[in-house]
Protein backbone atom coordinates (compact mmCIF):
# COMPACT_ATOMS: atom_id res chain seq x y z
CA UNK A 1 0.00 0.00 0.00
CA UNK A 2 1.17 3.89 -0.75
CA UNK A 3 0.72 6.15 1.60
CA UNK A 4 -1.32 9.35 -0.19
CA UNK A 5 -0.55 12.97 1.40
CA UNK A 6 -4.50 13.04 2.31
CA UNK A 7 -5.51 16.90 3.72
CA UNK A 8 -8.16 14.91 5.89
CA UNK A 9 -5.16 12.61 8.14
CA UNK A 10 -3.82 15.29 9.52
CA UNK A 11 -3.50 15.90 13.17
CA UNK A 12 -5.43 19.43 13.58
CA UNK A 13 -8.39 17.90 11.13
CA UNK A 14 -8.45 14.76 13.60
CA UNK A 15 -8.40 16.09 17.01
CA UNK A 16 -10.92 19.34 15.80
CA UNK A 17 -13.39 16.27 14.57
CA UNK A 18 -12.84 14.25 18.10
CA UNK A 19 -12.81 17.35 19.59
CA UNK A 20 -16.53 18.06 18.21
CA UNK A 21 -17.87 14.64 18.86
CA UNK A 22 -16.81 15.05 22.88
CA UNK A 23 -18.50 18.89 22.45
CA UNK A 24 -21.73 17.56 20.94
CA UNK A 25 -21.89 14.01 23.92
CA UNK A 26 -21.78 17.25 26.44
CA UNK A 27 -24.02 19.15 25.06
CA UNK A 28 -26.67 16.61 25.05
CA UNK A 29 -25.89 15.72 28.49
CA UNK A 30 -26.16 19.55 29.08
CA UNK A 31 -29.61 20.15 27.48
CA UNK A 32 -31.17 16.36 28.56
CA UNK A 33 -29.70 15.94 32.08
CA UNK A 34 -29.46 19.36 33.15
CA UNK A 35 -31.58 21.32 30.98
CA UNK A 36 -29.29 24.55 30.66
CA UNK A 37 -29.81 25.33 27.00
CA UNK A 38 -28.13 28.76 27.11
CA UNK A 39 -24.53 28.57 27.63
CA UNK A 40 -24.58 24.82 26.27
CA UNK A 41 -26.09 26.07 22.84
CA UNK A 42 -23.02 28.69 22.37
CA UNK A 43 -20.41 25.75 23.88
CA UNK A 44 -21.78 23.36 21.03
CA UNK A 45 -21.51 26.61 18.17
CA UNK A 46 -18.60 27.70 18.79
CA UNK A 47 -16.43 23.80 19.65
CA UNK A 48 -17.99 22.62 16.76
CA UNK A 49 -16.75 25.56 14.61
CA UNK A 50 -13.33 24.53 15.22
CA UNK A 51 -13.12 22.13 12.89
CA UNK A 52 -15.49 22.95 10.42
CA UNK A 53 -13.10 26.07 10.02
CA UNK A 54 -10.30 23.81 9.76
CA UNK A 55 -12.03 22.01 7.16
CA UNK A 56 -12.25 24.99 5.09
CA UNK A 57 -8.62 25.84 5.56
CA UNK A 58 -8.15 22.86 4.17
CA UNK A 59 -9.32 24.37 0.49
CA UNK A 60 -8.49 27.47 0.95
CA UNK A 61 -7.48 29.68 -2.29
CA UNK A 62 -3.91 31.13 -0.75
CA UNK A 63 -1.73 30.90 1.73
CA UNK A 64 -3.13 33.91 3.16
CA UNK A 65 -7.02 32.38 2.59
CA UNK A 66 -5.80 28.99 4.63
CA UNK A 67 -3.84 31.70 7.90
CA UNK A 68 -7.14 33.16 7.55
CA UNK A 69 -9.48 30.60 7.96
CA UNK A 70 -7.35 28.35 10.77
CA UNK A 71 -6.87 31.91 13.01
CA UNK A 72 -10.99 32.33 12.73
CA UNK A 73 -10.70 28.26 14.08
CA UNK A 74 -7.70 29.28 16.90
CA UNK A 75 -10.42 31.98 17.85
CA UNK A 76 -13.65 30.04 18.16
CA UNK A 77 -11.02 26.99 20.28
CA UNK A 78 -10.53 30.21 22.41
CA UNK A 79 -13.85 30.96 22.73
CA UNK A 80 -14.88 27.18 23.32
CA UNK A 81 -12.57 27.67 26.48
CA UNK A 82 -14.28 30.64 27.56
CA UNK A 83 -18.14 28.49 27.60
CA UNK A 84 -16.35 25.65 29.35
CA UNK A 85 -14.82 27.70 31.92
CA UNK A 86 -18.38 29.07 32.68
CA UNK A 87 -20.06 26.16 32.70
CA UNK A 88 -17.12 24.51 34.56
CA UNK A 89 -17.46 27.72 37.51
CA UNK A 90 -21.40 27.61 37.37
CA UNK A 91 -21.12 23.91 38.72
CA UNK A 92 -22.69 22.62 35.43
CA UNK A 93 -20.04 20.29 34.89
CA UNK A 94 -17.67 18.48 36.91
CA UNK A 95 -14.33 19.03 37.20
CA UNK A 96 -12.77 15.62 35.61
CA UNK A 97 -15.43 16.30 32.76
CA UNK A 98 -13.93 19.96 32.77
CA UNK A 99 -10.02 18.55 32.77
CA UNK A 100 -10.28 16.45 29.93
CA UNK A 101 -12.34 18.78 27.37
CA UNK A 102 -10.16 21.38 28.63
CA UNK A 103 -6.95 19.53 27.56
CA UNK A 104 -8.44 18.54 24.23
CA UNK A 105 -9.36 22.42 23.30
CA UNK A 106 -5.78 23.30 25.08
CA UNK A 107 -3.90 20.79 22.84
CA UNK A 108 -6.03 22.49 19.60
CA UNK A 109 -4.85 25.73 20.17
CA UNK A 110 -1.66 25.00 20.67
CA UNK A 111 -1.49 22.65 17.27
CA UNK A 112 -3.36 25.73 15.70
CA UNK A 113 -1.14 28.56 17.20
CA UNK A 114 1.90 26.86 15.43
CA UNK A 115 0.78 25.90 12.12
CA UNK A 116 -0.39 29.47 11.92
CA UNK A 117 3.22 30.90 13.16
CA UNK A 118 5.50 28.51 10.72
CA UNK A 119 2.94 29.28 8.18
CA UNK A 120 3.28 33.12 8.77
CA UNK A 121 7.56 32.43 8.98
CA UNK A 122 7.38 30.76 5.80
CA UNK A 123 5.70 32.27 3.42
CA UNK A 124 5.06 35.92 4.81
CA UNK A 125 8.15 37.12 6.83
CA UNK A 126 10.67 39.22 4.79
CA UNK A 127 14.01 39.34 5.27
CA UNK A 128 15.07 42.54 6.72
CA UNK A 129 17.13 44.52 3.55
Amino acid sequence: MSESKNPTDSIIVKKSYAFALEVIKMYKNLVEDKKEFVLSKQFLRSGTSVGANVNEAICAQSKRDFVHKLSISLKEARETMYWLNLLKDSNYITAHLFDNLNSLCGEIIKILSSIILTTKQKYFNKPNS
